[in-house]
C-alpha cells in the first residue's frame, strides 16, 4: 500500500496509510483528556451495570458521580469476589457482576490456592481487544517502514480449556481471542499478514502446532519481516525446536511431503497447497542448522528481519541476552501492555531498548485507579487511591481496575511506574507482579507456594532422619526451555541413612507435585518449563551468603536468607558450593479437569 496524499500528519508521525492516519488520530483524542474520557468509562460502566446485585449490594445504582462511587465501593482482591465467581461458573445466570452474560471466563496466570483464577467476560469485551489491536501496527509503521511488503512469522498457541460445572468456557485470553471471529475471519491487512495459518495456530497439540508453524517459516523465509511470540521464552522454545527438528523439516521441504507426526487433517490440507519439494531451501537449511555456532540463527535464515516482537519487560527481561545471541542483537519490540482482566495500553515508541518500555494506558479501555506504593500508603486501611490523571512521574503504583464486564475496583497485582505523559495519558514501566517469586513462561510461584513445595520434599527427608536447613531458589532461563533450581543446605543426621540421589531426585517430583496448576500445565501440556532441579550445597554455604550480604551493607540484625536470587555474584557463589545436582524423574499429574470445580 503506498502513502496517500491526502493523509494528514498525526503528532505522532506522518501515517502510512489513510487507515493508520484514523488510528494514530484516536490515539490522538483518547490521551488529550484523559480525565473526562475516565469520567465517561466510569459512568457507562455503571449506568450499564446499574441493576446488578453487585453494585446494588453497596447501595449503589443509578446515575451518581465519581466520589459517591469511591465512597462506597470497597477495593478487592480476587479471593473477596472468588464467592460470587463461583455462583456463575456453577450456573447462577442473575446479573451479578454484569447486566451483559457472562460469555465465557478467562483464566489468570496468577494463581488462587494454587489453581487459576477465573475471570467472568462478556462478548462486547472482545470489541475492545481488537480495537486495541487494531492501533498496534499504526504505531510501529511509524518506525519501521514497508513492513505491508512480506509477512510475520508469529509463533502462536492455543491452550487447553476447560467447563465450569454450569458449562461455560474457561480458557486463558489468548486462546479466546485465536478461537475468536475476530482472529480466525479478520480482513486482509496487507500490514498484518503471518506465515502461520489459522489451522496451525488453533491446533491443540503443541508439537503438530510448532511443527506446522515452523515448517511454513523456512518455506517463506525470504518475505519474514518480523519474528514473534507472546512471551520472550516462546520465542526461544521456537528456536529450540529448531535445533531439534531442522533434519526432520528439511527433509519435508526437499521432498515436498509432510512429517506424518502432523496428523490433524485441516492442518495437512493447508500445507499441502504451499509445500512443493525444494530443493534450495532445504540444502540451505541443513548447511546453517549443522554447524555448532547458533549465534545470529534467526538473521541467517530470516534475513530480512527487522525485529523481534515479544514481551521483554518483567520476568521475561532474564531472556534477553539469549535473544541477543541468537539473532544478532535486532530490536525488541514490546507492542502492548494487557491481562486477562482487561487490555490497557500500548508502546507508543516499541523500537526502544527494552528497558526503556513503557506503555501508555488507553482511557477507554476501563476505569484505572492507583494504590501508591510506598511505606505511608501500605500502613492505611483502606489505602489511599488516585485517579490515571493524578498519578506523579517517577512514583511507584498499584494497577487498580473498574470493568465494563463487571469487576469493581479489583486489584490487578501489578506495580507499575510512571515514566512520563503522552498528551495528558500517563505512560508507565511495568515493575513487577506484586509477590510473584518465581516465573520461567506464563507461570508464577509466590513465596508461600514455593515454601509449601519445599515441606512436602522436607517431609520425604525426614523419613532419613535428613531436614532442610535453609533453601533459595533461582529462574534458570539459560537452559531451554527455563526452569526452577531449589539450592538446598541438608542436615544429615545419621550418615548410615542418608537420602540417595533417587530420593532426592523424588523430592524434585514431590515439589513439582505442590506447585500450581499453570506451572504444571506449563510443565505437562506446553512443555514451556523443563525439569525441576535441587542443588545440594555444602553446609555453612547460607553462612557465608549472609556474610556476603552483611558486606554490601544488609543489616545483621534483620537479615534472613532470601527465597529467590537472581543476582550473578550470589548465583556464582551458590554455584562454587554445590556438591550433588537432582532433577525431577518424571512430569507432574495435571489434567484439564483437576481444574474443573475449582474456581
Amino acid at each position: 500500500m503506498t502513502m496517500h496524499t491526502s493523509v494528514s500528519s498525526s503528532p505522532l508521525g506522518p501515517p502510512a496509510c489513510e487507515k493508520d492516519a484514523k488510528a494514530l488520530q484516536f490515539i490522538e483524542e483518547m490521551t488529550r483528556n484523559v480525565d473526562s474520557v475516565q469520567q465517561k468509562v466510569l459512568a457507562e460502566i455503571l449506568s450499564q451495570n446499574t441493576n446488578t446485585e453487585y453494585l446494588q449490594r453497596f447501595k449503589l445504582g443509578g446515575a451518581m458521580d465519581r466520589d459517591t462511587f469511591k465512597s462506597k465501593m470497597p477495593i478487592v482482591t480476587y479471593e473477596e469476589i472468588q464467592h460470587d465467581i463461583q455462583r456463575i461458573a456453577n450456573g447462577d445466570r442473575s446479573p451479578i457482576f454484569s447486566s451483559h452474560p457472562i460469555s465465557e471466563f478467562l483464566t489468570s496466570s496468577g494463581t488462587s490456592a494454587g489453581e487459576r483464577k477465573l475471570m467472568p467476560t462478556t462478548q462486547d469485551e472482545l470489541d475492545r481487544k481488537q480495537l486495541l489491536y487494531s492501533l498496534l501496527m499504526p504505531v510501529m509503521n511509524l518506525y519501521v517502514p514497508g513492513l505491508d511488503k512480506g509477512k510475520g512469522l508469529y509463533f502462536l498457541f492455543i491452550k487447553a480449556e476447560t467447563k465450569t460445572p454450569s458449562g461455560l468456557l474457561a480458557r486463558p485470553v489468548l486462546t479466546s481471542y485465536y478461537k475468536s471471529d475476530h482472529f480466525k475471519t479478520r480482513p486482509y491487512d496487507p500490514y498484518n499478514v503471518y506465515t502461520s495459518p489459522n489451522e496451525a495456530v488453533l491446533c491443540v497439540d503443541s508439537f503438530q502446532s510448532m511443527y506446522s508453524q515452523m515448517l511454513c517459516g523456512l518455506l517463506m523465509r525470504e518475505q519474514v519481516l518480523r519474528l514473534g511470540a507472546v512471551f520472550a521464552s516462546g520465542l526461544l522454545r521456537a528456536i529450540h525446536f529448531l535445533q531439534l527438528n531442522w533434519q526432520q523439516l528439511a527433509k519435508d521441504i526437499a521432498s515436498g511431503i509432510l512429517n506424518p507426526r502432523v496428523s490433524d487433517p485441516s492442518i495437512r490440507e493447508c500445507i499441502s497447497k504451499i509445500l512443493k519439494p525444494n530443493h534450495e531451501i532445504a540444502e540451505f537449511i541443513i548447511k546453517e542448522c549443522e554447524k555448532q555456532n547458533w549465534e545470529g540463527i534467526i538473521t541467517r535464515i530470516w534475513p530480512n528481519t527487522k525485529y523481534l516482537d515479544v514481551i521483554v519487560t518483567g520476568a521475561m527481561a532474564q531472556y534477553i541476552p539469549t535473544l541477543d545471541y541468537y539473532s544478532g542483537g535486532l530490536p525488541k519490540a514490546c507492542t502492548m501492555y494487557a491481562s486477562s482482566e482487561c487490555y490497557f495500553g500500548l508502546n507508543l515508541n516499541p523500537m526502544c531498548k527494552p528497558s526503556e518500555v513503557c506503555y501508555t494506558i488507553m482511557p477507554n479501555m476501563c476505569y484505572y485507579e492507583f494504590i501508591p506504593h510506598d511505606s505511608a500508603n501500605a500502613r492505611e486501611s483502606p489505602p489511599r487511591l488516585v485517579d490515571l490523571a493524578d498519578v506523579e512521574v517517577g512514583k511507584e503504583y498499584e494497577l487498580v481496575i473498574t470493568t465494563y464486564a463487571g469487576l469493581c475496583r479489583y486489584r490487578v497485582g501489578d506495580i507499575l511506574q510512571v515514566t512520563g505523559f503522552h498528551n495528558s495519558a500517563p505512560q508507565f514501566k511495568f515493575i513487577r507482579r506484586k509477590n510473584v517469586l518465581l516465573s520461567i513462561d506464563s507461570d508464577k510461584t509466590d513465596e508461600a507456594e514455593l515454601q509449601n513445595a519445599v515441606d512436602s520434599a522436607a517431609a520425604i527427608l525426614r523419613l532419613y532422619n535428613t531436614s532442610v536447613v535453609e533453601y533459595t531458589s533461582y529462574a534458570d532461563t539459560k537452559t531451554i526451555p527455563g526452569h526452577y533450581v531449589i539450592y538446598c543446605e541438608l542436615l544429615i543426621k545419621d550418615s548410615t541413612n542418608s537420602p540417595s540421589h533417587e530420593v532426592l531426585n523424588q523430592c524434585c517430583l514431590a515439589m513439582e507435585e505442590c506447585l500450581n496448576s499453570v506451572y504444571r500445565q506449563c510443565r505437562v501440556a506446553d512443555n514451556s518449563i523443563g525439569p525441576l532441579e535441587i542443588r545440594v550445597v555444602e553446609n555453612g554455604t547460607f553462612e557465608d551468603l549472609m556474610d556476603y550480604a552483611i558486606s554490601r551493607g544488609a543489616s545483621i540484625n534483620q537479615y534472613k536468607a532470601p527465597r529467590c536470587v537472581n543476582f550473578t555474584p550470589i548465583v556464582e557463589l551458590l554455584d562454587s558450593r554445590v556438591i550433588s545436582v537432582h532433577f525431577s524423574p518424571a512430569a507432574p499429574h495435571w489434567t484439564p479437569e483437576r481444574q474443573r470445580l475449582q474456581v
